[in-house]
């Protein structure tokens, strides 16, 4: 089994770059929706996110309000540094274990491992990574995506762009980049390069 890393910053389009890829034939491992999986109530991580923040980041139906607490983390690096010291280990359990189940079952899979904060958090040694993929755009486009797909403010969504580690840090942590900053024709393209570089087609 092969197990490539895949990231890119808020905005940068990974979620339609994950799309093309499985069309391609790969395994999609998104920490995203992991993420979303380990915080859902009665889980652990779901208890301590509620017993700190309040039941202010609680919704209708039980589950965790996500906009509610990223305007809580996204304005204060404090309470941003405890939500990730609870979800990445959560995160990073789950994700172990789905790469166990796949090397058992699919062993000759290729396997795209989608982490938000691959390069931040030193995701590419823990999972065995042979590769890392960055989607990248243009720190202005991506705010400018933010504003008209996910329909954030300018403010929100530039904050929630400086929030990230510098983007330079993830282009030198890069193996591989695929260019976002054209039309979904243009990224399909950069997509298949890259897999063709990688061998992976």
């Amino acid at each position: 089994m092969r197990i490539i890393g895949l990231t890119g910053g808020i905005g940068s389009g990974k979620s339609t770059v994950e799309a093309i890829l499985a069309r391609r034939g790969a395994v999609v491992i998104d920490a995203d929706r992991v993420a979303r999986e380990v915080v859902e109530p009665g889980k652990e991580a779901y208890r301590r996110i509620v017993e700190h923040f309040g039941t202010a980041v609680v919704g209708e139906g039980g589950e965790l309000d996500r906009a509610a607490i990223a305007r809580v983390v996204f304005a204060d690096r404090d309470e941003l540094r405890f939500l990730n010291s609870v979800t990445h280990p959560a995160v990073g359990e789950a994700i172990l274990e789905r790469l166990g189940e796949l090397s058992r079952t699919r062993p000759d899979a290729v396997v795209f491992l989608s982490v938000p904060l691959l390069v931040e958090t030193g995701g590419a040694e823990r999972y065995g990574t042979e590769a890392v993929v960055v989607v990248d755009v243009p720190p202005e486009l991506a705010v400018q995506r933010l504003v008209e797909s996910r329909g954030m403010t300018r403010e929100d969504a530039k904050a929630r762009v400086a929030a990230q580690a510098p983007r330079a840090d993830r282009l030198r942590a890069a193996d591989h980049v695929i260019d976002n900053s054209g039309n979904l024709s243009a990224l399909e393209r950069e997509v298949d390069r890259v897999l063709a570089a990688l061998g992976a087609l």
